[in-house]
């Protein structure tokens, strides 16, 4: 994993130079990374939102706290598992998957040691369409081309899902693209795919360029395949997104979707989560301001909702004293 060597090599060169100052404390500076997804996704935003929070009281805590740009989901709580990252988004279904050991984690067997922070905002599988493709519904993609989203990213794990309820297979587009996220957008525009599929907090920037620089359209996720991926897991939710939220795009669009979570492990220390958290609950209508997918959010329903591992004892132990638990 080359993210995994260069961090490391990062930390360790940071320990050096700081181990090389005179009165340098190592114990004044801890040095934490969230581990997040593509620039344009609200992933990103979300880890620099709490990265901001948390380094607002860098002096009183001493823990610096940094942003990391990844494949997503499943890249996240693979690279915390290697003991590589210190945090990670991911989504609800991807963080289930991953605690039992199931899905994309059945060869790597249960996660044990992973632990839920809290969730934040809602995010609805999104589905793009190029204008000009004359898509109206999911099923008109056979055949047609499409990013089915890039390996170890949560999308794809859900769109695989999708797929094999549905019982299609990838062979059933006539190209099944594996672009990041960051690059659906302009390859839309640029004719070279029909559509895209991706689970994201609204709104989007990612969303929001295809739509107002080609007129791509939002295509609804609805029928048996959806209902019965509902109706089997606790993770899953139907969703609207909003009429009007995206240009060209008067109509609401329904879906189903996940929560995005903030995971951990049990290698990361107690104080650390603590003061993660507490940064976040202690300047929650800050927070909420930081991006228009955390209108809306719930303190003690971030707490319960979508969060399939055990809460890590940090957290904890800061609920518990907010009487929030």
């Amino acid at each position: 994993m080359l993210f995994g060597t260069k961090h490391l090599a990062i930390g360790a060169f940071g320990a050096a130079v700081l181990a090389a100052l005179p009165g340098a404390s190592m114990a004044q500076q801890k040095f934490v990374t969230i581990g997040t997804g593509g620039v344009t996704g609200v992933y990103y935003a979300a880890g620099g939102a709490i990265c901001r929070l948390l380094n607002k009281d860098r002096k009183a805590h001493g823990i610096r706290c940094s942003v990391e740009s990844t494949g997503g989901s499943g890249y996240n709580i693979n690279t915390i598992k290697a003991g590589e990252l210190d945090f990670g988004a991911a989504q609800s279904d991807v963080h289930y998957q991953a605690f039992k050991g199931v899905g994309p984690f059945k060869d790597a067997g249960e996660f044990k040691d992973l632990r839920s922070v809290f969730s934040i905002h809602p995010e609805p599988f999104t589905v793009l369409a190029r204008k000009e493709a004359n898509i109206t519904k999911f099923e008109d993609f056979k055949g047609k081309r499409f990013n089915v989203g890039n390996p170890g990213s949560g999308t794809r794990g859900s769109m695989e899902q999708l797929l094999a309820t549905m019982g299609w297979k990838l062979t059933d587009f006539s190209l099944a693209s594996e672009l990041k996220a960051d690059e659906h957008g302009p390859a839309l525009c640029d004719n070279k795919i029909d559509g895209f599929f991706y689970g994201v907090g609204h709104p989007s920037a990612n969303i929001q360029d295809p739509t107002t620089t080609c007129g791509a359209k939002l295509v609804s996720l609805t029928g048996p395949a959806v209902d019965k991926l509902v109706a089997e897991n606790s993770y899953f939710a139907k969703a609207t997104i909003p009429a009007g939220l995206y240009n060209n795009n008067p109509q609401a669009t329904q879906t189903y979707g996940v929560l995005a979570t903030i995971v951990s492990s049990t290698k990361v220390d107690t104080e650390t989560v603590y003061q993660l958290v507490k940064a976040v609950y202690e300047n929650f209508d800050e927070f909420k301001k930081l991006h228009p997918a955390f209108a809306n959010l719930d303190q003690k329903a971030m707490i319960k909702d979508g969060n399939s591992a055990p809460l890590h004892d940090g957290a904890v132990k800061y609920y518990k004293e907010k009487g929030l638990m």
